[in-house]
């Protein structure tokens, strides 16, 4: 059956034009409720159907494991509905949890066992807190979490211990680098990793054994990133490694609703994605389906001063819905009274 058949009913034309865009590489600036999740649904499915890619040779990353679980099962549900059984589980899932699928199969290349340990960030707390003890380091004078954001810091911008310093937008004195190093041995030593590592030590094993690399590039065809606005520096730098030499790469964001700064995202990853793959073709998902008209417009009147953004517009066919009430509370408490009595 021809795919034209499988989803034109299904799809407005701007989205039909990203899910029939297969190969090379590909941006979908997608506004607020444009049906992005349905367009990377749609877009997957449509790569099986066709016989471009079987399911596994389909990389597709987003951000929460709640949004992936949601992912998988829309797209076996569109797959289903197109009697295309799928007998083979898809790699849809986090940044974090392929990256330590990852490592579980070759991280003996770096010294560690595969049955490592993953901290969380209470008990990297604790490791950092043990390694200043032992270094003699006073954690009043300096606090053991302005530590440990700095060391998370430098590894979302893939720096290790001999890297870290004076580079970049990150800086760590002295007594800082001494813990970072001392806590990456004594981390080796128990055979451990923190959720930072995941990212760090997978970037790591594809640079220092490139044959591990080119094993996921041969395996990976098609690379689907969700929510490309709030990828940081390590995780971007993991997608144009994988992505290098097929380039068959989708990217979906909105830049206007890139908020997770604070965690080391990096909103030039996907304002220089026309830079790093000049070829690339762009498809902006411009009409809204989630809220009302006043909404749209109200929100585009503010959003359109953002002096980092691309050049697109929210419309809705929507009604025109209620007028907006603007409303001034003294805290965050009184703030949430008022919309829980509302």
């Amino acid at each position: 059956m021809h795919e034209e058949s499988l989803f034109a009913d299904r799809l407005n034309p701007v989205q039909l034009e990203a899910v029939e865009t297969l190969k090379g590489p590909l941006l979908i600036l997608a506004g607020a409720g444009s049906g992005k999740t349905r367009v990377l649904t749609h877009r997957v499915a449509n790569l099986i159907a066709t016989g471009e890619a079987s399911p596994s040779q389909i990389l597709c990353v987003t951000f929460t494991n709640k949004a992936a679980r949601e992912m998988e099962a829309r797209t076996t549900n569109l797959l289903e509905s197109l009697e295309i059984p799928v007998f083979e589980p898809m790699w849809i899932s986090t940044f974090h949890s392929i990256c330590a699928r990852i490592l579980r199969e070759d991280i003996h290349l770096l010294g560690y066992q595969p049955f490592f340990g993953i901290y969380d960030s209470s008990d990297q707390l604790s490791q950092i807190k043990r390694v200043m003890a032992q270094l003699g380091i006073n954690d009043k004078v300096f606090p053991a979490k302005s530590i440990q954001a700095s060391i998370n810091g430098a590894k979302m911008l893939g720096l290790s211990p001999d890297d870290v310093g004076r580079k970049g937008s990150i800086y760590i004195d002295d007594r800082g680098i001494e813990v970072y190093k001392l806590y990456e041995q004594e981390m080796k030593k128990s055979n451990s990793l923190d959720f930072s590592d995941l990212l760090l030590k997978t970037y790591e094993l594809w640079t220092t054994h490139p044959e591990v690399l080119e094993r996921y590039r041969d395996k990976f065809q098609f690379i689907m990133v969700d929510e490309y606005q709030d990828t940081n520096h390590i995780q971007y730098k993991l997608v144009k490694a994988l992505a290098s030499g097929h380039r068959n790469l989708c990217v979906v964001g909105d830049e206007d609703q890139s908020i997770y700064s604070w965690r080391g995202a990096d909103i030039r990853n996907i304002l220089d994605f026309e830079e790093d793959f000049p070829e690339v073709k762009t498809v902006k998902l411009e009409e809204n389906y989630r809220s009302s008209q006043t909404i749209v417009k109200a929100a585009t009147a503010v959003i359109k001063n953002n002096s980092q953004r691309k050049d697109k517009t929210l419309f809705t066919s929507n009604d025109l819905g209620d007028k907006i009430v603007v409303r001034e509370e003294t805290n965050e408490h009184d703030e949430a009274r008022f919309v829980a009595n509302q």
